[in-house]
């Protein structure tokens, strides 16, 4: 080591790395912008590699489209209050098709805002030709209505009554077993005789088949429309729940996506909805619809102020009001007891209605007491037999 190592710097007999650089022209700007420009002209992908389905449409509102052969045509729909683009939605001569009672088919909605997908089930199949003349398009499937010759689906799909032989007056009895379609009881209501009315709820993937069942079986069926009860929305009925809170034009949307689950029901029935049925402005359009499409209404008789005898005889639509409910008190005892107390009902006024749930307790004792009703003087009719009939118009 030399004096001049300590006199040195650190670091001067180091060789100095070479540096690499890469000159920047403007001609490698250019080239690097243009190919950004050229892939966002031309691989533009707004559904970022999602399957998309294409089909011809006619931008016109409510004209359908001209599809290839084998598709179905659309229209489109604006949605003021979404910001995903319009709505494909079948052509009107594509709605009008009833769908047949027993078949659903599944359908995915996807969110347009955040890709959420939902399946919904619905029904697949062409109803009957000779039922065909009941149903009418909406933007949510076939819905009621009168036929062009007058006839109402409520007496088109009502039951024939056999008087009780040498007893052409005796006293009638209706029963209603309610809440079918969301529970478990439906082959157990089956085995009631065909004078049982079954209420269904219009959910449930399988309700459509479960309503075309009941009738191939002799039962009339109604559709239980979900109203706002006065706890709402602690205890709630349902989706589309008609509610007091809803413009009229609401509800009767509302109204018609219900109607739209299943055919071939003889009117309409109330689930829970004691502060609807009590409000008048919100329920007098429900019923006027009801009577414009040949239905009957039944109020299931579990609020006392409500309106639904005031406002049907006002419209001339066929009503009915359940005197008790049978399985108030769900034990064998107190279901015998209040059969018994629909004999003097129907004894004293000639008619008598009771409604219950699907409760096997219930379905059990009903099937043993029609039995032996027409021993005791009494026949059990169908909800329409016992229905406050319209005035002649």
């Amino acid at each position: 080591m030399t004096g001049d190592d300590f006199d040195t710097p650190l670091g001067q007999h180091l060789k100095k790395r070479r540096r690499f650089r890469v000159p920047i022209t403007a001609g490698g700007l250019a080239l690097f912008f243009g190919t950004l420009v050229v892939w966002a002209v031309l691989g533009n992908n707004p559904f970022g590699g999602e399957p998309v389905a294409v089909a011809p449409i006619n931008l016109h509102s409510g004209t359908p489209a001209k599809t290839s052969e084998g598709q179905a045509p659309v229209q489109v729909v604006a949605n003021p209050d979404r910001n995903d683009g319009p709505t494909l939605v079948p052509a009107a001569a594509e709605q009008a098709k009833a769908p047949p009672a027993g078949a659903t088919k599944t359908i995915t909605i996807i969110d347009g805002k955040t890709g959420a997908r939902q399946e919904l089930s619905i029904p697949a199949t062409e109803a009957p030709a000779e039922e065909q003349k009941f149903a009418e398009a909406s933007p949510h499937g076939a819905i009621p209505k009168i036929a062009a010759d007058g006839a109402r689906p409520a007496e088109a799909f009502a039951r024939p009554v056999k008087p009780l032989p040498g007893k052409p007056d005796a006293p009638r009895i209706a029963i209603i077993v309610s809440g079918l379609g969301v529970s478990d009881s439906a082959d157990a209501v089956m085995k009631l005789p065909g004078a049982v009315t079954v209420g269904f709820m219009p959910y449930g993937g399988d309700v459509a088949a479960l309503a075309a069942r009941a009738r191939a079986q002799g039962h009339e069926v109604l559709l239980q429309v979900p109203m706002e009860p006065f706890d709402y929305p602690g205890n709630d009925p349902g989706p589309q729940t008609l509610l007091t809170s809803l413009a009229p034009q609401q509800n009767i949307d509302r109204l018609y996506w219900l109607m739209s689950r299943f055919q071939g029901y003889v009117g309409i029935a109330n689930a829970m909805g004691a502060r609807f049925t009590a409000s008048e402005p919100s329920f007098a359009p429900i019923l006027r619809e009801a009577a414009k499409r040949g239905l009957i209404f039944v109020d299931d008789g579990s609020n006392p102020r409500s309106l639904a005898g005031r406002i049907a005889g006002d419209n001339n639509l066929p009503f009915a009001k359940a005197d008790l409910a049978i399985d108030a008190v769900p034990t064998a005892g107190e279901i015998d007891g209040a059969l018994g107390r629909l004999e003097v009902a129907a004894r004293e006024r000639g008619v008598a209605v009771g409604i219950t749930s699907a409760l096997p307790v219930a379905i059990e004792h009903i099937g043993k007491w029609a039995k032996a009703l027409a021993d005791r003087g009494l026949l059990l009719v169908p909800i329409t037999a016992v229905a406050l009939k319209p005035k002649p118009s």
